[in-house]
This record gives structure tokens, sequence and C-alpha cells, in this order.
């Protein structure tokens, strides 16, 4: 266990703080390597209490996660108050709702009928585990079908009685033979619930397209959003929103967000509502790029551009305090930058990241309710996180729990953002980090594309890249064209309709490696997740010669069976438009060219991916063998996409190093 750390002042103390990476991890062998950076998160959440007394907080345990109750103003050892075994779900969320009483989400998978299921709970208990509640809605015997969706806490600021919370609930028709009182309404509704006592009812009926609400964080529903479908109830790539002004309880148009969009039909995603201001704030797009924009909820939907940018999209809310109001806002351009509305919580983040060692970025996470303190997340290239408290009147800073305990003596490597050369001449973006003490000069070299294919990588720490770079490679993390956050013409059709530009530009990163003499030509690698182990495979496929290695997590390999895993889903329709059709499909598979992959493969797939089947790796390895190919398929049984296991991601470091070192002929 634990014990928490007292604390620093804001200000001339700070200057003599200590950088934690103080150790150089030199005579370490690559096991021991691999178990310090596989290993997870000591703390995946974490909440404060409305009083600023308390934290509590879920943690990997082998077996399961454990959650943990501390105090901060006795200190000592967190106090593990309850579990849940990996077998039986997943915690993901707990949050305070009283001072003494939480409210926590489990998610778990079921096989039904050899179909990957999801499955959502949510219950309340006491902060020594005793009083365990459910709150989502039973399943009734009559019911006409299961409901996977156990609800969501959409306002935890509710006047009245302590404890009394906004959760959505979804409604599900029952038989009516032989009752009168059965349930006969479907849909997504809102119900308040008392998290102490477990008693509920009713405040928003509910719709069967709705797939959302908004609250203006006191109580009181705003705006709601309804998926649109075809005829035959396949779910459109858009949805529709719909607000209601001050006191009034009909639902009026106000936008419309993800498809192709009607003449004079607003065009805006709304995320968050200020009930002063009467606005909601949200994303909306201008000139090809996704700026946040401000629309009035009094009836005249007047909108006000707050912040955009002419080469990077607005993509993170700056959110704080038992409201969930908005503060500011953050991009990524080379590092994440914050833009701050609020005058004092700028003013104190610009403070904080000034007065911490090293090149960090700060985040608030949690706030009491007076919000006198705030509970602070700081990370960096080099720093994987850190857990602070903040009282604002003391301007005190003190340090709560590192985030990963494992890492702290170790000594990281920066990661530089570098511009290469396509080969039509567009400069791509990327990451490059050396190892420790290198000359940077003809090293072995991994070329690492980010999964997606709609996401981005930051500046950041990165467990992976870490180890790589603590075992002697290079690592370069290119924003290929197809990746999100650059505007609509950098992300083109995503990766799947465009992937040979896509890829191209993850083998012109090897290239440019290798010209620039970073990377020995005969020493390059390629390692990717999900999309981005599709990129390393096809990668193969599109220039067989270039990587000597390829190490592929959870990947894409056969659009076919990609488009055939949704069907039988509502969102078969926005899968099949995702991937398109035409010749790309074959010419796009790696599993359907094998023939052409000279490089020896390294596959890693998790029975329970529900983001990537895991047959999508099962066919890709013996595509390979029967084209005679060199090829090794680690399968984790009970693992999701994201591999979730201490021992899954150390397995997983410690093959691709043993894989890599032997194929590069390191040894």
């Amino acid at each position: 266990m634990r014990a928490l750390v007292s604390g620093l002042f804001l200000g001339s103390a700070m200057a003599a703080a200590v950088p934690l990476q103080a150790q150089a991890q030199s005579g370490e062998s690559a096991e021991q390597l691999a178990a310090r950076f596989g290993a997870l998160e000591d703390i995946t959440q974490i909440s404060l209490s409305p009083d600023g007394t308390k934290i509590a907080f879920i943690s990997p345990r082998k077996g399961g996660r454990v959650l943990e109750v501390a105090n901060l103003a006795e200190g000592g050892f967190p106090t593990a108050i309850t579990s849940v075994p990996s077998e039986e779900g997943e915690l993901r969320f707990c949050k305070w709702s009283t001072n003494a009483r939480l409210v926590c989400q489990v998610h778990y998978i079921v096989d039904y009928a050899g179909q990957l299921v999801s499955f959502t709970r949510i219950f309340g208990l006491d902060d020594d585990g005793k009083n365990a509640t459910l709150l989502s809605n039973t399943q009734s015997l009559r019911a006409r079908t299961f409901f996977q969706n156990g609800g969501s806490v959409i306002d935890w600021d509710v006047e009245g009685e302590p404890g009394r919370v906004l959760m959505t609930k979804v409604f599900v028709p029952e038989n009516t033979i032989g009752t009168r009182l059965a349930n006969e309404e479907e849909g997504l509704g809102v119900e308040m619930v008392d998290t102490i006592k477990g008693r509920r009812h009713r405040v928003e009926k509910p719709d069967e397209f709705a797939t959302g609400y908004i609250t203006d964080g006191h109580g009181t529903i705003r705006v709601k959003s309804r998926q649109q479908t075809g005829a035959t109830g396949l779910l459109k790539p858009s949805e529709d929103f719909f607000y209601r002004t001050p006191g009034d309880w009909e639902w009026q148009w106000l936008s419309s967000w993800g498809g192709p969009q009607e003449a004079g039909v607003l065009s805006f995603e709304p995320l968050a509502v200020d009930g002063k201001s009467n606005r909601a704030f949200g994303w909306a797009w201008e000139n090809g790029h996704r700026g946040l924009y401000a629309v009035a909820l009094d009836g005249s939907l007047t909108r006000e551009k707050l912040f955009a940018a002419d080469d990077v999209d607005i993509d993170g809310l700056i959110r704080i305090g038992r409201d969930n109001r908005v503060v500011g806002l953050s991009y990524a351009r080379e590092r994440r930058e914050q833009v701050y509305f609020d005058p004092e919580m700028g003013a104190l983040s610009k403070a904080l990241a000034g007065a911490l060692p090293g090149e960090v970025a700060v985040r608030v996470v949690d706030a009491d309710r007076e919000e006198k303190n705030l509970l602070l997340r700081v990370t960096g290239d080099t720093e994987p996180g850190m857990l602070y408290l903040f009282n604002k009147a003391e301007r005190r800073l003190e340090e709560v729990l590192p985030v990963r305990p494992k890492l702290v003596d170790l000594a990281l490597a920066p990661m530089k953002p570098v511009m290469f050369p396509a080969g039509d001449g567009v400069q791509i973006p990327g990451y490059l980090t050396l190892p420790p003490g290198s000359t940077g000069r003809d090293l072995p070299a991994i070329v690492m594309p980010h999964g997606g294919p709609s996401a981005r990588d930051e500046w950041g720490f990165d467990w992976m890249v870490q180890f790589f770079a603590a075992r002697g490679f290079a690592v370069l993390q290119p924003n290929y064209r197809g990746s999100a956050g650059y505007g609509s013409e950098w992300y083109k059709e995503n990766g799947f309709k465009s992937w040979k530009t896509a890829i191209g530009d993850v083998n012109d990163a090897g290239r440019w490696l290798v010209a620039q003499r970073i990377a020995a030509p005969d020493k390059l690698a390629i390692f990717g997740w999900s999309y981005g182990g599709y990129a390393a495979l096809q990668s193969g496929v599109l220039d067989p010669d270039l990587f000597k290695a390829v190490v592929a997590v959870a990947p894409v390999t056969d659009f076919e069976i990609l488009r055939s895993e949704a069907e039988g889903f509502t969102n078969a329709a926005l899968v099949r438009e995702e991937l398109g059709s035409g010749p790309h499909l074959r010419e796009g598979s790696p599993a359907q060219n094998a023939e052409k992959i000279k490089a020896p493969v390294l596959l890693f797939h998790g029975t329970l991916d529900q983001n990537v089947g895991v047959r999508e790796s099962q066919v890709m390895a013996k595509k390979l063998e029967q084209a005679g190919k060199s090829v090794r398929y680690v399968e984790f049984d009970g693992l999701d996409h994201f591999l979730y296991s201490s021992e899954a991601r150390t397995q997983l470091l410690a093959d691709s190093d043993a894989f890599l070192h032997t194929q590069l002929k390191l040894d």
C-alpha cells in the first residue's frame, strides 16, 4: 500500500523541487523493463469528495480492479473498500455523490449467441464499502428485450436532499399478457435518483431515438440528442439536437451534426450548457476546421464563434467543479495548448505549470463543491503522471500519488516534434523519441503509427514509446494524412478509403529516418496497434523491402471482415459508409495480400476485442502461414482491444523486444 505524500507551497519552494526521473535504467534486463513499462497505471480514475477531505480512486490489481478511499486530512494509507474481479467486469468510474457515498459504474462483456455484447450497470455504496445498492434499473421478467446501457449520471449537482443525481434510463417495453401493469414505453429517459436510499422518479419521459441529454449542471435538462436512422432502423452518421428555453417543457429544433447538411440547417454539436448565460457550447465547422461556438437558447439560436484556429481543430473543453462548468478549451499543435475563459483558472494553470519541474501539462481532474481544493494531474513526455492537491486559499500544492510508481526512478526520453516530407512533398508532422544518451545516428528504429484512424498522436508520456527508447530504439510517430485534428482536408476520406495516402505517409516516415541517418536501413521496424497495426501490415504490402520486422497489435487485416462484424448491429450502415466499396477493399486488406509481405510478422490480439474482432488476426496468421511467411501469433484469452492487464502488456513488450532483436540482428 502507498502512503499519501505531504506537500509543498506554490512559490519559491517549488523551484527546488527535483524531477521524478533521476536515475538511469542502465543494467536492467529487457524483462525487468517490460515489467516496469507494461504495468498498468496505478490510478485509472480518481474523485475528490464534495468537502475536499477524501479521495476515491480505482486501481488495477491482479485479477481485477479495486476501489480505494483515502482521508487527505489524516494522511496514511488508502483503504480498499470493494473490488470487481476481471471475470465479472471492469470497474470504470467512481464519483462522490455525498461526502460519504460513492456512485460507480461496472462494464462487462458477454458472448451472446456468438456476438460480444457490452453491458454497463451503476451502483452506489458507502465510503466504507457497506450498503451497496444497484442504481441502474433492473431487468423485468416481462421485458421484450434486454438492455445493455445501465444509465449514466448526467448531473451531480441537484438541489434538494443530499445524494440526489440525474441519471439516464433505458426504458424497455414489456409483454402485456396476463397483466395491466406492463410498461410499454421505450427509449432513453431521465430519472432523479437518490443514491443513498435508492428511490427514483422520472423527470424526462423516454424517447425511442434519444441518445443523450445535457443539463445546465444544476438539475435542469436543456438539450436532447436523437440519432438519425434509416427506414430499416440502421443508424445514419448524423444526430439531431433539440433544446428547451428556460421554464419551457417543449422541445425545439437546435441543430444537426455529423452528416450532409441541408441548406439553412444549423450544423452544431452541443456539448455543454451554461444556465447563467443561457447558451450551449459546442463544435461547428468553418473553413475546414472545427471551432468552439456558443449558441443562444433563448429562441433566437444566435451563434457566436468563441475560438477557432486555421491549422488545427479545437477538440477539448476544460471543465471544472460539481456542475462541470466550462472554463476553457484545448487543442493540439506540437503540444497541447489551453485557452481559458476564466481568468483566475488561466492564471493558476500557468503558474502551476511554470512552478513544477520539467516541461509538463497540468489538468484539473476534480474539485470540491466550493472549488477551494483542486485535484490535479501533471504529465509530460518524461513525466508519467503525478496527482496533486492544490489548496487555493493557502496556495499550497501537495503531492498525492504517482500514477506509475514503477517508473519514478527511471530516466525517460524526451519526445521531440518533427516534420518530414511525404513522397508528394507534403510535410507530415510527427514525434521523434531517441534513446536516452544516444547519438541519434544509425540506430535500430521503429515507426509507430497511431490507431484510429480518426485520432492523432500528441506530445506526452507513452509507455510503449518509452520502453522501446529504453531498449535502444529510435521511435517515430507520424500523424499521417487521415489523422484527426488537422482539419477536413488532412483527414480526407479517413485512413480506410484513402489508405494509399495514409500508408504512403507511414512508409515515408521510415524512409526519412534512414535518409537522416537516424535509422540504420537494415534495422528499421514498424509497430502498430488497432489501425496502427493495420498500417504496420499494409506497409509491408505497399513496400515489402522497407521494414525488416512487423509487429501488429489488434490489427484490422481485412476490410470485408471488418464490415461483416458490424452486420446485425444498428451501426452497420455507419461502418459500410466509413469503409466504402470498390477495389480498394481488397487492395487495402493485408490478409488478402499476404503473399506480398516479406518481413517476419508478430501478431497480438485479445479474444474479447469488440473494436476489431479477434478473427482479423486469426485470419491474418493463417494467410501468412499459407503463403510461407514467417509469423507468430499470440492470443490473450479474456482481454479486450486494449489488453488491459499488466501481465499481458508486460508479455507484449518483452515478446516484441525479443522479436525485434532477433529479426534486426541486434544481439
